[in-house]
């Protein structure tokens, strides 16, 4: 799993988000992997018809019904939203919230990314059996730094905890990716995947970066 976090980025306002979703689809195609992109929340709808997995940003242990400004599961789903990140790093919830969340979305078949941000937290939320945790270091985030080369241990630490839980949960990486070298090493060293913010979005080709971390998911 390869997943394009937009944040609130300007790169991706309007109608540029539609220019990244094709180009993410194009690259899924062509070397035959999973690349998934979420981009800010008023700008799902956009782009849920592209044929490619497209994830909240952050969604809310919240009711259908009388809820005003949550972000509701149920709503998500029906307006082909495919899974959401939940208690990403800039926007962390408590753990009870995030237990409801991955039993809520599991019911509804969509797919579940817990964030956390050291091995104490995926040994804890790894029983909740996501389908994907991704280890983000908040210090390395959008510094250019990859976990991969800053922090290897947490890696391979991660890796053997998500691997002792015995479920379906996969280990995804994320924090300071800004090279193919990134994502090989970060394989390497145990994750199924990667979560990636603005090494996608900033960079001056998508197309071309994009490419360079898929040719290293094969």
């Amino acid at each position: 799993m390869f997943i394009i976090n937009c944040k609130n980025y300007d790169e991706v306002s309007g109608e540029k988000i539609i220019k990244l979703v094709k180009t993410a689809k194009k690259a899924a195609q062509k070397y035959g992997i999973k690349i998934s992109v979420a981009p800010p929340q008023h700008l799902l709808s956009k782009v849920t018809s592209f044929s490619i997995p497209i994830f909240a940003q952050h969604v809310d242990d919240a009711k259908v019904g009388s809820t005003t400004g949550y972000i509701v599961p149920e709503l998500l789903k029906k307006s082909k939203v495919k899974g959401s990140l939940i208690n990403h790093s800039e926007h962390r919830i408590s753990r009870n919230e995030i237990e409801r969340l991955v039993i809520r979305l599991r019911k509804l078949k969509m797919i579940s990314v817990v964030c956390v941000k050291d091995v104490s937290e995926v040994l804890e939320y790894a029983k909740l059996n996501p389908d994907y945790i991704a280890i983000e270091p908040p210090e390395l985030i959008g510094s250019g730094k990859a976990v991969s080369r800053e922090k290897p241990e947490l890696i391979t630490s991660a890796a053997t905890a998500v691997k002792n839980a015995g479920n379906q949960t996969k280990l995804l990486c994320g924090a300071g990716i800004v090279s193919g070298e990134d994502v090989k090493q970060s394989r390497i060293l145990g994750s199924k995947g990667i979560l990636v913010a603005s090494g996608i979005i900033k960079a001056k080709n998508w197309q071309k970066i994009i490419e360079s971390f898929a040719k290293e998911m094969i």
